[in-house]
């Protein structure tokens, strides 16, 4: 049963952006932040039931491609279509439960004619289980090449548009296309979706904002999402214009998965620095608190299909071209590079390191090649022509200056290779090379060793015996996401060009049974995780983030890109205005507690004292005989009194209760505690410490207490000193009559036994 969208493309985009017929939909409902009163998305409020647990499991896998090959028939002028054996989408499925049904919803490599689009979406939905998306091909330009590979992917690798010439700067239109194509993505899993029990798993950068689409709709949606590039530091994330937009969209998943730590680290730093958010680890998981929600953290590279790079091993065409290559390079080493062509893969680099180990060891001419793959790139742009040029360049001059007739020490090969190729001559190589600059996973290593291991086809072509020992060696940057998982390999600084020139050297020069162990240390970690392997942890850890969906009360608050769930225990229970009016008229005795900042005033407000409307306000409250009304406070019965000097018959309690205060003529009254203070000419040095310490930290003094304060402070190391604080404190103050305790952004100490309602019952009111 399909289902529509409900959202207007409008909420978020411009009108004039939108040159494609908007999705019918309904009225949705005013969404509040007024405090009190949460309104529920509708079906959301009021604790459900789980779906039935004997239904069969559907997974819903979004990519911004399908798994899927598509060529038009230039005869009959059909479409044909084939399911992509490379596709990462297609793979990861081998690690979900039997019997899992799969739908796959994204877009098609080839842009398909509006006329043909609704049979072909019926092809491919009864055929291969997969929903296509169509996207205008002017929100295609934009969103794609434009949004995604112009703007967003330099920037997740640290490159920052300083100028034109480096990347391009922040276009308002390209956003806007951006949250276009991701709406359209939405609306397409809301037509294949069964919200009480499918799983959702969005995948890259392509999609980041998605997550907020499908929470606006279903509160309790199952949805994951896994990042494939990195996740840039706080430092380099936090010049994205539209930062908190992606944040908050990534948060409205249930589970956000990494390839390594430094992404996570990276990302929950953001959160932590630019949305005020705290993170802990629970029993080995990771998670932010979220409005009630915990997003989970998910840390798990992702491994590579062994069945399907085996097969192109032992695919006849492979044999072959490996002994030509074996023929062709006879009585040389193979160094192997096998990178996309863009600016990030640092293949100049490698170049002029091979370079720099020829001039340091001129020995090695004729006896070492570099074989060097360029695949395709994956987007156009005067960067990665640039690039290119360079490579070319680069290879040109070293093989000018090194070769001679018979012998090149840079092979290029600008050509779109196909698998059973690459298999050869990762089958040959002696070492294999991954120099980039900074790269999400980079699976090429894992594929090296794999191939390495060899196969009994492979084996008999390049005369090798089955049980002679395997060997490999693989030299990588320290800024792929694959280093940290290949603890056997030599890794390096591509930027260091020495260095990659040393570590080439210990890689072709070192003793087999050196290389026979790094082999197999590798080839044990690899063949165990692969991309079943990671599929399948990122489900489970998928299921278990959901399992509370059912068991808490969820509210939709917020607008647009800022909507989020508001998740509470199921005792709460939203306050009713009606109910609220109705109890207050009926009783003759009411007692009304305020709270100041962050209630009365603004958190955030700069300017303390009360409004004239709060005044009025309380004025209003104040002058109902029945009504005795209290603002209680923190801050000191000085700055309290002045400010609510017009207030005559509110009571005020200051000092959390330290000091009471009935009305405006009443004096002053202060809690039966030990007129001892000497606790404060220990704790005040201590203070003093860490505020010198610790920039954009400072010191409340109260009569009763002392209150350290770090929210203007950075806030990790703020956070990190106010737990150094506590600990301190509590170890200088044990014998003394105080509480030592943490707060919202503080660290307090005051006297025990202070309790506001000990000092309201000598009134006899309570």
């Amino acid at each position: 049963m399909f289902s529509r969208s409900c959202i207007s493309l409008l909420e978020l985009a411009s009108g004039d952006m939108l040159n494609f017929p908007p999705t019918p939909r309904n009225l949705p409902r005013l969404m509040t932040t007024v405090r009190g009163i949460m309104p529920e998305i509708e079906g959301s409020g009021g604790l459900q039931s789980p779906p039935p647990p004997d239904c069969c499991e559907k997974i819903i896998v979004v990519a911004n491609f399908l798994p899927i090959n598509a060529q038009k028939d230039v005869n009959s002028g059909k479409w044909c279509f084939s399911l992509d054996e490379d596709s990462l989408s297609l793979q990861l499925t081998d690690g979900f439960p039997p019997g899992t049904k799969v739908v796959f919803v994204g877009s098609l490599k080839v842009e398909i004619d509006i006329s043909e689009q609704e049979v072909v979406s019926q092809k491919l939905l009864e055929e291969f289980n997969c929903a296509p998306t169509f996207l205008p091909s002017d929100i295609q330009k934009k969103y794609y090449h434009g949004f995604c590979k112009q703007y967003l992917w330099p920037l997740f690798h640290y490159m920052m548009p300083m100028c034109l010439d480096h990347g391009n700067r922040f276009d308002r239109k390209l956003w806007q296309a951006y949250v276009c194509a991701n709406k359209m993505f939405a609306d397409k899993v809301m037509e294949v979706i069964n919200p009480e029990e499918d799983y959702v798993w969005v995948h890259d950068y392509h999609l980041m904002i998605l997550p907020t689409f499908l929470r606006k709709h279903f509160a309790r949606v199952k949805l994951g999402f896994f990042l494939h590039s990195p996740f840039p530091s706080s430092e380099i994330y936090r010049s994205l214009p539209v930062r908190d937009e992606i944040l908050r969209a990534l948060l409205n998943a249930d589970l956000v998965g990494f390839h390594t730590f430094d992404y996570a680290r990276h990302f929950l730093s953001c959160c932590s620095r630019m949305l005020g958010l705290e993170y802990e680890s629970k029993r080995g998981y990771i998670g932010v608190d979220y409005f009630g929600r915990r997003v989970n953290i998910k840390i798990q590279p992702v491994g590579i299909h062994l069945g399907w790079l085996q097969s192109a091993l032992n695919h006849p065409l492979s044999s072959t071209k490996a002994e030509q290559i074996q023929q062709q390079f006879k009585g040389k080493k193979l160094i192997l590079g096998v990178d996309d062509m863009d600016i990030f893969k640092g293949i100049s680099l490698k170049f002029l390191a091979m370079e720099k180990l020829l001039l340091q060891r001129p020995e090695l001419l004729g006896k070492i090649v570099l074989v060097q793959i360029l695949n395709p790139a994956r987007s156009t742009g005067k960067d990665v022509q640039e690039a290119k040029r360079e490579t070319y360049m680069t290879a040109t001059r070293i093989n000018e200056a090194f070769g001679f007739p018979g012998y090149e020490p840079i092979t290029l090969i600008d050509r779109d290779v196909p698998l059973y190729e690459k298999t050869a001559y990762y089958s040959l190589a002696e070492c294999c090379i991954v120099n980039a600059v900074r790269d999400g996973m980079n699976l090429m290593p894992y594929k090296y060793t794999i191939c390495r291991q060899g196969t009994p086809k492979m084996d008999e072509a390049l005369s090798l015996s089955s049980d002679s020992p395997r060997t490999s060696t693989l030299v990588v940057s320290e800024f792929i996401g694959c280093s940290p998982s290949l603890s056997g390999a030599i890794r390096v600084n591509p930027w260091d060009v020495e260095a990659v020139a040393d570590a080439l050297n210990v890689a072709i020069t070192m003793p087999d049974v050196e290389k026979h162990l790094r082999h197999e240390k590798h080839y044990k970690y690899i063949s165990s995780h692969d991309v079943a392997y990671w599929s399948r942890s990122f489900f489970q850890d998928l299921e278990r983030a959901c399992k509370d969906h059912y068991s808490k009360r969820c509210w939709g608050i917020g607008f647009g890109l800022n909507f989020r769930i508001l998740s509470l225990s199921p005792s709460f229970r939203k306050l009713s205005i009606d109910h609220i009016l109705s109890s207050y008229r009926k009783t003759s005795r009411r007692a009304i507690f305020l709270d100041y900042d962050g209630t009365v005033v603004p958190q955030t407000s700069i300017s303390k004292p009360p409004s004239p409307e709060v005044i009025s306000v309380l004025n209003n409250l104040c002058s109902d005989p029945k009504n005795i009304v209290f603002m209680v406070s923190g801050r000191g019965k000085k700055s309290l009194g002045e400010w609510f000097s017009q207030c005559e018959n509110l009571g005020i309690a200051a000092e959390h209760g330290y000091f009471i205060r009935w009305s405006r003529k009443s004096d002053w009254e202060t809690a039966p505690l030990a007129a001892d203070v000497e606790w404060k000419q220990i704790a005040e040095p201590v203070m003093k410490l860490y505020t010198e310490a610790t920039d954009g930290s400072y010191i409340e003094t109260k009569e009763s207490a002392l209150v350290w304060h770090h929210q203007d402070a950075d806030p990790y190391f703020g956070s990190c000193q106010a737990m150094e604080l506590l600990d301190h404190l509590e170890n200088v103050l044990a014998n003394e009559p105080v509480v030592v305790k943490r707060g919202q952004q503080i660290v307090e100490v005051k006297p025990q036994g202070i309790i506001l309602k000990d000092l309201l019952q000598t009134k006899s009111f309570l």
